[in-house]
């Protein structure tokens, strides 16, 4: 594969398997694109809307070498890669989008955190063990932070997995030690009144789409709804799409980014981390806004225009369907009553059920003076019980 061009991008290989590759599927059909995807399981979502499947771990060169002989351009579904495997096949003229660098970026949250400061955007007071600093040392960082602070892995972290709330010297120690003494990064407890997300996505040309800034609202540190656009001041919206287009800038990206950020008591906007790649917190752009972020990824790496970013209902709720510690016959009892709301959506991802687990969503496109809060206890009681 050489580098790409906008008359010969046609199929575009997909390093993932999972329920975002398989949401690219009606984009891919309606901008006449084929995906090729590299997943390890026969049965993970996006095989299904697949052109052809190379069945192989994500972080396999070795396989993701063969999808680069039959694409035009590589994008991504997750960032659980190797990306100092795949440079060589980028130096040899693979084209990935968003490129390696991008991905390097997200791997480790210290370089994250680094390049935030680095271009000027709002960091939580932040700093970072390697992992072979003495207890005095750790002590000194922490202090310098400020209890309570959050301790996460730098790594492989998501939805709450390698995260803990340190809330006093006394539990400092011990929750390293929960880490392995791994490197991790040390942030500031941010006593958050909200917590905002925006999508934005950069072409080749250098063209940027900004969606609207959302609320995202976690359960049990995993995003359970979604709310668009969110009910911030126009300042602050201001301010988030500020952040987005000066990080779509600096990245030099191609593609999509999901941008997590804190919104504090004083309408201060901290960013928390980001995504090189579509996002749940973008979801409800498949039914709420005249591009989903699926196709507006598409249409960016394979060089087509981006198209608008405009909500198409006066606003919209999303909400998470997590598997329950119940028979599978119970959920899907649950999923046919979810079916009979009305402007609603239901996207099923039809992967292996087991408790806590991300099977699907759920998007309801709400009038002016609806109420979105109660539109979403109104899913989360079909389906949670609560």
């Amino acid at each position: 594969m050489t580098q790409a061009t906008a008359n010969l991008i046609q199929r575009i290989g997909v390093i993932g398997g999972g329920q975002l590759a398989w949401m690219m599927g009606p984009a891919a059909q309606q901008l006449g694109l084929d995906l090729v995807v590299q997943t390890p399981g026969e049965s993970d979502p996006a095989v299904a809307i697949a052109h052809s499947t190379i069945l192989a771990p994500v972080a396999d060169v070795a396989a993701t070498n063969a999808l680069a002989a039959q694409c035009d351009v590589i994008t991504f579904e997750n960032e659980f890669i190797d990306c100092a495997g795949l440079q060589t096949l980028a130096q040899r003229g693979t084209v990935f989008r968003p490129g390696l660098d991008v991905l390097t970026l997200v791997l480790d949250k210290r370089h994250q955190r680094e390049f935030f400061s680095r271009i000027g955007l709002p960091n939580p007071r932040y700093d970072f063990l390697e992992g072979d600093e003495s207890e005095a040392e750790l002590a000194a960082k922490a202090a310098a932070i400020g209890f309570p602070l959050v301790m996460k892995t730098r790594r492989l972290g998501y939805d709450g997995y390698g995260t803990s709330v340190v809330r006093d010297a006394s539990q400092l120690s011990a929750t390293w030690n929960t880490f392995h003494q791994a490197p991790v990064l040390l942030e500031e407890f941010v006593p958050f009144k909200q917590e905002l997300a925006v999508m934005v996505a950069r072409s080749a040309a250098g063209d940027v789409a900004v969606y609207p800034t959302v609320e995202t609202q976690q359960v049990d540190q995993i995003c359970r709804r979604v709310f668009a656009p969110a009910q911030v001041a126009p300042t602050v919206a201001a301010r988030m799409e500020a952040i987005a287009r000066t990080l779509a800038e600096q990245l030099q990206l191609i593609g999509i980014v999901g941008i997590e950020c804190f919104l504090t008591q004083n309408d201060q906007v901290l960013i928390n981390e980001i995504a090189p790649r579509t996002h749940n917190s973008g979801h409800y752009s498949l039914d709420a806004c005249a591009t989903s972020q699926f196709e507006q990824q598409l249409r960016a790496v394979s060089d087509r225009p981006l198209g608008p970013t405009t909500l198409t209902c006066p606003q919209a709720v999303m909400v998470n369907l997590l598997g329950l510690d119940a028979p599978e016959d119970s959920h899907h009892r649950r999923l046919e009553a979810l079916k009979a709301l009305p402007q609603s959506t239901l996207y099923w991802y039809t992967k292996g059920i087991r408790p806590g687990r991300k099977l699907g969503h759920i998007t309801q496109c709400l009038g002016p003076t609806e109420d979105p809060t109660a539109a979403a206890a109104a899913i989360e009681t079909i389906w949670y019980g609560e």
